[in-house]
């Protein structure tokens, strides 16, 4: 049992690298994409990801905002499992914040690059699998 889910499932989060994105498509079937880890995270309920705003997950997104993120570690057998939703957000001011050097190899125009957006998924509850058991959390 986990004796402090902030920490422990932040911890795991922030030292992960492999996390993926499930929402339902425009036929309401499961599609699930890697994603490169969140640019920001607010404790363990707000996580700020960036990809193209001619993306088929935001068109999907948009119309259905429920999604999930799932972190694994593949050399230890462990993941976290985390259900909510996703706002497409593509205002300037959340665009930059979120900008790294480099960016700009995909978005040419910048953090104002109209095909340059951020996601931000807000937690609801979780499930953290390790040692062959799965724990459910809330998350408030």
């Amino acid at each position: 049992m986990m004796r402090n889910v902030e920490e422990t499932i932040g911890n795991f989060v922030r030292k992960g690298s492999v996390v993926q994105l499930s929402y339902l498509n425009q036929d309401g079937f499961p599609v699930t994409k890697a994603m490169l880890k969140p640019r920001i995270t607010e404790g363990i309920k707000y996580y700020y990801f960036t990809t193209n705003t001619s993306s088929n997950k935001v068109k999907c997104l948009k119309t259905n905002n429920k999604a999930c993120i799932y972190f694994y570690n593949q050399r230890f057998y462990r993941g976290v499992c985390l259900i909510g939703t996703i706002e497409v957000l593509e205002d300037y001011e959340i665009k930059k914040e979120v900008w790294k050097d480099g960016d700009e190899m995909f978005y040419p125009k910048g953090y104002v690059d109209s095909d340059y957006c951020v996601l931000k998924f807000t937690a609801i509850e979780g499930s953290y699998f390790c040692n062959l058991k799965n724990e459910r959390f809330e998350i408030k």
